[in-house]
């Protein structure tokens, strides 16, 4: 048993998340003592982004919730005479309609080990099981997932940097050594010169090597195998290169602890065949798509949408009117439309006209900053995120508890304010300040709360969805609906150089709002974009190239949506207990950094709302001499402009982009691209 934490704090927080990990930062950047906690035993709540393995162990936690944390039974006699308490919620509903299909090859191989030993193959769900093989499936695989974490856990010891997943969890960058290692199937040359008939010989390797990669079948060993090369979110978002979160990074000094990668193309679905929309000036102009008269009309309408602020009158009398009724106005052909409404402003045809405008405005305003796309993925996923906020935290004296949890909170019943929380162990802790991400509160507390849904999909692929002369782009589709009724649909594709999937392999996200389950919304787009992993090829299909990519693995699942609740509708909240809501199914990252910032100034009022972190070459220890600071230093308005710059280097992407010094903040280093606090961090982690 772990010692007990200190009695009193500024601000507890409950759950990891974005929004969560934001205040933490902010909070803890500004002298308070922070105590942030949560119930799982990873990092970010459902922002997180797992391995292959542990995403397997994470499905089931989500079907067969996990032993808790255990807990104090006589919680109730630390209530004083007026105080009542408020209990917590204790297991996690957020996820719903888990639906997974494996379409490759199951059999057992030789030797086909995940960092460790692979003893059997893990029976899998498929569309064809039967309930009972179903359920004996889940068992086999839960088996052989316990079997994969103690295989993760013995290479993590070994590794230069050994992890504690009692504090980081899956969530963790693979093993830089792990990166480094070439996987990839090596073919033998052994044959590399062949007899032709007339006796001469010749040489094949190129041959030989582009047969063979045509022959390569992956199977789900070879998935399993490479399972950490994988780091698959739970949600799916970009990041504007002039968006709110990129300009809090950039400001906060968070963005030292992360590496960026431009999203390469952006592409739409038009007349049954997927295309890539030209979006800056020189694309435009380039576009075999469009002929010169349409590349007029964009250009033109582009530069309105530029500064259309400026000219009201051009849509005054259309502010009432769908932007997609509004377009049909301008001259523009219903191509053109098409990529305005689907690929640049990426709305639904719904929405508002000045809402459609605003959006085209933020797209242009974010294009070429960073590349001819605006936006930017992070490397290892969009998990990296919260994690980064959590190691500021923690370089400025927060204090980190996963697998830990709060099992009521202390109200004072004359003020109805929160006055303390007693943890799961039993230990009554006073703050301030209480924030809670949504899902921990109770039915009770929730009982006038109703929750929207976002349905998810996650498919390991063998192609890109249009091909390239690059196997490395990251790209984003936006598939409008197929029928009435049906929503649009949201389209990631990542590549290996994202950190996020193994050699030859796409990782693909689709997101939407719910109607139906997940699948019922997703599979349409499946099978319009891919097709299924077929073992057997007929002699017409052999050597020739599928229309389709082929889906080697697929999850559905919905998670709930609790953004846009008005605080009213929680019962009996004290009047110092903050809400976070979870990820909502939009492609930005906006809603969660207003909800942060909107937080923390009612917190505290008067205070920078993450100001930025010094650098280590800056931080002056007590007994320096000072005077030999002014050397190489003569004004103090060259050493703004230093920090300007470097403010603004931070958050570029690229080779190195963002990266994390030796000892920054007097945190560890952040290893291949790890947000997770590392030990040597300034504030001590306190774990069970």
């Amino acid at each position: 048993m772990a010692e007990d934490l200190p009695s009193e704090f500024d601000v507890v927080i409950l759950g990891t998340g974005l929004p969560e990990s934001i205040i933490a930062a902010a909070c803890s950047r500004i002298g308070q003592r922070v105590l942030h906690i949560d119930l799982k035993n990873y990092y970010g709540g459902n922002w997180a982004s797992f391995t292959f393995s542990g995403l397997l162990s994470w499905l089931e936690e989500c079907k067969q919730q996990p032993d808790l944390p255990e807990e104090s039974a006589d919680w109730k006699e630390q209530l004083l005479e007026n105080e009542e308490a408020v209990p917590l919620n204790k297991r996690d509903q957020t996820i719903q309609n888990i639906e997974v299909f494996c379409y490759v090859s199951q059999e057992s191989e030789k030797d086909v080990e995940e960092a460790g030993s692979l003893r059997k193959n893990p029976a899998f769900i498929t569309s064809g099981d039967s309930t009972d093989a179903q359920d004996s499936a889940k068992e086999l695989l839960c088996q052989e997932i316990h079997s994969l974490d103690i295989s993760n856990s013995e290479i993590s010891s070994q590794s230069d940097k050994s992890t504690d997943p009692e504090t980081t969890g899956e969530t963790n960058v693979p093993d830089s050594k792990l990166e480094r290692q070439s996987q990839s199937h090596i073919t033998s040359s052994t044959s590399a010169l062949e007899t032709t008939e007339d006796g001469h010989t010749k040489s094949s390797t190129e041959e030989t090597l582009a047969q063979e990669s045509a022959k390569k079948k992956i199977s789900y060993f070879d998935i399993v195998k490479e399972g950490r090369k994988f780091n698959i979110d739970l949600v799916s978002k970009f990041l504007y290169s002039r968006g709110s979160l990129i300009d809090l990074l950039i400001k906060s000094n968070v963005s030292r602890y992360a590496e960026f990668k431009n999203v390469t193309r952006i592409l739409t679905f038009q007349k049954g065949k997927v295309e890539q929309v030209p979006c800056s000036r020189a694309d435009v102009f380039a576009s075999k798509q469009l002929t010169m008269v349409e590349k007029r009309i964009l250009m033109k309408f582009l530069t309105f949408c530029l500064d259309y602020e400026h000219h009201a009158e051009e849509y005054q009398d259309y502010r009432d009117c769908a932007f997609s009724e509004y377009l049909k106005t301008k001259r523009l052909t219903s191509c053109l439309q098409h990529f305005i409404l689907h690929a640049i402003a990426m709305v639904s045809e719904n929405a508002s006209t000045i809402d459609g405008l605003q959006a085209t405005q933020h797209f242009l305003q974010s294009l070429g900053r960073y590349g001819n796309t605006p936006f930017l993925f992070p490397l290892y996923g969009l998990g990296e995120i919260p994690q980064c906020f959590c190691r500021m935290c923690a370089v400025f004296g927060g204090i980190y508890c996963l697998r830990h949890s709060v099992q009521c909170l202390v109200v004072d019943k004359e003020s109805s304010r929160c006055k303390a929380v007693i943890d799961s162990r039993g230990q009554r802790i006073s703050c301030s300040y209480f924030i809670v991400e949504d899902s921990y509160l109770s039915e009770e507390t929730c009982k006038n709360v109703c929750y929207r849904q976002t349905s998810r999909a996650v498919l390991i692929t063998d192609r890109s969805i249009l091909k390239a002369d690059s196997d490395q782009q990251i790209s984003i589709l936006t598939m409008p609906p197929m029928e009435p009724g049906q929503p649009t649909v949201s389209v990631i594709e990542l590549c290996s150089s994202t950190m996020t999937c193994m050699k030859d392999t796409y990782l693909v996200h689709l997101t939407c709002v719910s109607i139906r389950t997940a699948r019922e919304d997703l599979e349409p787009v499946t099978e319009r974009l891919f097709a299924p992993y077929a073992e057997t090829e007929t002699e017409s299909e052999e050597g020739k190239e599928l229309e389709k990519p082929r889906v080697l693995w697929a999850l559905y699942f919905n998670m709930r949506n609790s953004t846009g609740i008005d605080r009213v509708s929680y019962e009996g909240l004290p009047s110092n207990v903050y809400v976070c809501s979870g990820p909502d199914p939009h492609l930005r990252n906006e809603h969660a950094v207003k909800q942060a910032e909107s937080i923390f100034s009612q917190l505290y009022p008067k205070e920078e709302f993450c100001p930025p972190a010094p650098n280590p070459e800056d931080i002056v220890f007590d007994g320096e001499d000072t005077q030999s600071q002014d050397t190489g230093f003569n004004s103090s308005s060259e050493m703004k402009a230093e920090t300007a710059a470097e403010e603004e280097s931070t958050g570029e992407c690229g080779d190195g982009a963002g990266e994390c010094g030796d000892g920054a903040d007097g945190a560890g280093e952040c290893g291949d691209g790890a947000g997770e606090c590392g030990d040597g961090a300034a504030g001590d982690t306190t774990t069970e």
